[in-house]
């Protein structure tokens, strides 16, 4: 039941006229707020804003421990909203957290005529808010800190009219579980302090699951040798990491791979026992030592992770049945005996007394191998492009009888910013389709294939997962873009947001040239190399469009940093800029290198004509001298060498920089090179020589 009959209205129309009502949302979709909230609540209803006095107060009478932290985390929130001028005797605007069960709140509820439903007691909470404060009712204390979440995005904003607004909300999950998969075994991995940050992000877009991917970055005292020095999760910080999770309401749920994607550590010999074939990727089903491994694994992550759940992977699974399983797959198939060995792993795990996920691969190889599986098996479908058919990801494992989540992708793997248009899409169709055939979860993933991905460029597409997890149905994508900048960065201006949208011009740019190679591809191919010529041809018609708007992201980037020094998740802003430099960059390096060679090849056909020899002079200093095309090259590549390595630095352990940092260097030394070698010709031909053949420059 819902108390008020009044009526969703803009920010605008309070501030212009505070009486003005609109009509009333439905509470089949999410409510239309005052100002923008991610997730959006389930049901909201607004009346007017009154201003917001200097004092506020925030208690949690009941002297949960629970409630003590989220008062304590409103109260951060609280300290950084701009100061204001108190007003005599103004009465201090009082933030009370209860719950369910307290005379205070039954009483409170019974006046506003709210109804606490029982699809809200475990993670929904009721917001009341007057003229003179707020109350956040929960029945757990999961509910009572996602009120305050949802609170906080209340609060003034810098810069803007100190008031918020009055009404009530009525708000819980669409999916029990909302979470992020990072993959932290190819390339970056995060310090401790990055991943607390992570948590208390996720948490305040109401996440309650991180996920961390695992290969060989676990570190196991007993089975030491995959994991690399200074890249690995420790006891040690696995400890913290769950005990500062655990505040936040976030179950930190370990994936160690126990199938395939095992390579760093089937490369030792300590292992090549039970591997599939020699120094590969996949665990040989049926050796002596196979289950005994996974056994050991999974029993010091149960020690270590109170998590309910453990996630075994078994993804792309490729090798088996080409080395020691050959003939048992060729005898019985390649479904069955990855079904099979599934069910030893499961049996072998049970008396961890864990709930095991798995990536759902076999449901859309072999869905007829899905009824073998154990029915307490949790399958996660992953399907990452913006128009699959979700279903048929998702059916086989439901019409088994299994629970299943949805894995939709960030689409930040081996790209120099994440395609954020068609992760946009997959996360909203692929989660619309979960929730319609009773998928229980999401797990939005972020993949580092190329070993160079950062998750400060991440944000924009995983925080989208989260809101269309918690949000019933489709979630609106225009909506979300038009709040994001607002809600995460504090920027009320419009221009981070406007930005966003650039960056996915720019890509889309890149994209229609079809070159049919990943952006970070392009990005380090050589334009005179044959494959770089080919592409270039592509490239050509579009590079205009794609510097363009990667250019007007950085303009506005920088103009939001300049209005307001204090937005919000500043490393995250650094990252963006990246990541428009470097789109600005793969045109730049295309169009300069033709311009060099078109050039080049101008000034050698006139070389001997006298009467052009100035003509001649300038087209060799524009090629190569202090401010010549081979030097602008060169001193970008620096730049962003520079930028890359100070995002990198902001959230990552040093580990496995340098494997990023050398492509930068070897693109410096290569225009630099390339610089000398046409600087040498120049003055060679002043001395009365020819011009060197293009050819033997390296030009095209």
């Amino acid at each position: 039941m819902l108390c008020r009959h009044c009526l969703a209205i803009s920010l605008v129309s309070f501030l212009a006229i505070p009486s003005l009502l609109a009509a009333q949302p439905s509470s089949a979709s999410p409510a239309q707020a005052p100002v923008p909230l991610l997730p959006a609540p389930r049901e909201a209803h607004w009346e007017t804003a009154v201003d917001l006095p200097a004092r506020i107060v925030v208690s949690a009478p009941g002297r949960s421990a629970e409630d003590e932290f989220a008062a304590t985390d409103l109260e951060e929130a609280i300290k950084q909203l701009p100061p204001a001028a108190a007003q005599g005797t103004q009465l201090p605007y009082r933030v009370v957290l209860s719950r369910t069960d307290s005379v205070e709140a039954k009483a409170l509820l019974a006046r506003e005529h709210l109804a606490f439903d029982p699809a809200m007691e475990s993670e929904g909470y009721i917001l009341v808010l007057d003229a003179h404060g707020a109350t956040i009712v929960g029945e757990t204390g999961s509910g009572v800190f996602y009120g305050v979440q949802t609170f906080k995005q209340l609060l003034p904003l810098a810069g803007a009219p100190r008031v918020i607004p009055t009404g009530t909300v009525r708000d819980w999950p669409a999916m029990a579980y909302r979470g992020i998969d990072d993959d932290l075994s190819r390339g970056p991995f995060p310090t401790l302090d990055f991943e607390k940050h992570q948590i208390r992000v996720f948490a305040s877009f109401k996440i309650n699951i991180y996920s961390p991917y695992f290969e060989h970055t676990l570190l196991y005292p007993d089975h030491p040798l995959p994991a690399p020095p200074g890249s690995a999760l420790t006891p040690a910080d696995v400890a913290q990491l769950v005990a500062y999770a655990r505040q936040y309401h976030v179950t930190v749920l370990p994936e160690q791979e126990a199938f395939g994607h095992l390579h760093h550590v089937l490369k030792y010999e300590l292992y090549q026992d039970v591997a599939e074939t020699p120094e590969g990727h996949v665990l040989a089903p049926g050796q002596q030592d196979t289950l005994p491994l996974i056994k050991d694994w999974f029993t010091q992550i149960a020690q270590e992770f109170p998590s309910p759940f453990i996630h075994i992977g078994a993804d792309e699974t490729f090798e088996l049945g080409a080395g020691r399983t050959r003939d048992q797959v060729q005898a019985q198939g390649y479904g069955p005996v990855y079904v099979s060995f599934l069910k030893q792993i499961h049996d072998a795990l049970a008396p961890l007394n864990r709930r095991l996920l798995f990536w759902g691969d076999i449901g859309d190889a072999n869905p007829d191998a899905v009824p073998g599986l154990p029915k307490d098996m949790i399958a996660i479908p992953w399907l990452y492009s913006p128009t699959a058919d979700f279903d048929k990801g998702i059916e086989p494992f439901a019409k088994a009888g299994m629970e299943t989540w949805v894995a939709p992708g960030d689409a930040n793997w081996n790209s120099v910013y994440p395609e954020e248009k068609n992760a946009l899409w997959n996360i909203q169709g692929f989660i619309r389709e979960g929730q319609k055939l009773g998928s229980t979860g999401a797990l939005t993933t972020v993949w580092n294939d190329d070993g160079e991905g950062l998750f400060n460029m991440d944000w924009y597409g995983v925080l989208f997962g989260a809101v269309a997890a918690w949000q019933p149905g489709e979630s609106s994508i225009a909506d979300y873009q038009d709040a994001y900048g607002q809600v995460f960065h504090g920027d009320a201006s419009g221009k981070i947001n406007a930005a966003e949208k650039e960056l996915m011009a720019a890509e889309e740019a890149l994209g229609n040239a079809q070159t049919g190679l990943t952006s970070d591809t392009v990005f380090w191919l050589d334009p005179w190399s044959a494959q770089g010529q080919a592409v270039a041809a592509k490239l050509q018609p579009y590079i205009q469009d794609l510097r363009t708007h990667a250019e007007q992201a950085i303009v506005l980037i920088e103009q939001a940093r300049f209005a307001n020094p204090g937005l919000r998740e500043p490393n995250a802003l650094v990252a963006m800029d990246l990541g428009a430099r470097r789109l600005d960059l793969i045109g730049m390096e295309f169009e300069l290198a033709a311009q060099i060679a078109a050039g080049y090849a101008q000034a050698v056909a006139q070389q001997h004509d006298r009467t052009k020899a100035d003509s001649t002079q300038h087209l060799l200093e524009e090629i190569s001298s202090d401010n010549g095309r081979c030097q602008d090259l060169r001193d970008a590549f620096s730049a962003i060498r520079g930028e890359y390595s100070q995002v990198w630095l902001g959230e990552n352990r040093p580990y496995w920089l340098n494997n990023v940092t050398v492509r930068y260097d070897l693109a410096i030394e290569r225009w630099q090179q390339r610089g000398n070698l046409l600087d040498q010709g120049a003055r060679d031909w002043q001395n009365g020589k020819d011009l060197p053949a293009p050819a033997s420059l390296g030009l095209p």
